[in-house]
C-alpha cells in the first residue's frame, strides 16, 4: 500500500534514507529538511511497516524532482521502488507538471522505467539551490536522468 507521509513518519523515513546515505548511495538528510517536506514523500507500507519512500518535489513550474527513493533492504526487487515511482509520476500528472528528473547513482534502475540520462548542466538553475548546500557540491557525482511525462503518456496510449 503507498501512502503519503505523516508527520509522524518523519523518523522513519530518516532511519530509511539513513541506511542508505551511510552506503554511499544517496545523500544524507536532516530530520528537519523531512519534517518541513514531509508533505512531499509517499510511503510504501507492507502489513503496517514502512518499507518504502519516495519524495516528489516541485522546483518549478514545468519540472519536478523525484528525491530520496529508498527501499528497505529486505524488500529489495519486489517492485517497491518501481510502485513509488509510478505514484510519484502519476501526481506529477495530477498537478500538471511536464516533466521529473533524478540526480542518482543509480541511473540504469531509472532508465528501464522511461528516463532518460542528460547533462545537470540543462536542468533549470532553481535546482542548484539545494546543490550548492550539499558536502559534494561542486564536484557532484550523481547522474541525471529526465522523464518528459507527455511523451510517458502518449507511448502508453
Amino acid at each position: 500500500m503507498i501512502r503519503e507521509a505523516k508527520v509522524s513518519d518523519a523518523e522513519e523515513i530518516l532511519r530509511l534514507i539513513r541506511v542508505w546515505a551511510e552506503k554511499g548511495k544517496l545523500l544524507h538528510r536532516s530530520l528537519n529538511d523531512i519534517y518541513e517536506s514531509i508533505r512531499n514523500f509517499y510511503i510504501y507500507e507492507n502489513d503496517g511497516r514502512m518499507v518504502g519512500v519516495l519524495a516528489l518535489q516541485v522546483v518549478w513550474e514545468d519540472i519536478a524532482e523525484i528525491r530520496s527513493l529508498v527501499v528497505d533492504e529486505g524488500y529489495l526487487s519486489r517492485g517497491v521502488g518501481k510502485a513509488l515511482v509510478e505514484r510519484g509520476l502519476q501526481t506529477a500528472v495530477t498537478i500538471g507538471v511536464k516533466k521529473v528528473f533524478v540526480l542518482t547513482y543509480a541511473p540504469e534502475y531509472f532508465k528501464k522505467l522511461g528516463f532518460a540520462e542528460i547533462d545537470k548542466a540543462t536542468l533549470p538553475h532553481k535546482i542548484w539551490s539545494d546543490c550548492v548546500r550539499c558536502h559534494k557540491f561542486p564536484d557532484c557525482d550523481e547522474t541525471a536522468v529526465i522523464l518528459n511525462i507527455d511523451e510517458r503518456v502518449n507511448k502508453k496510449i
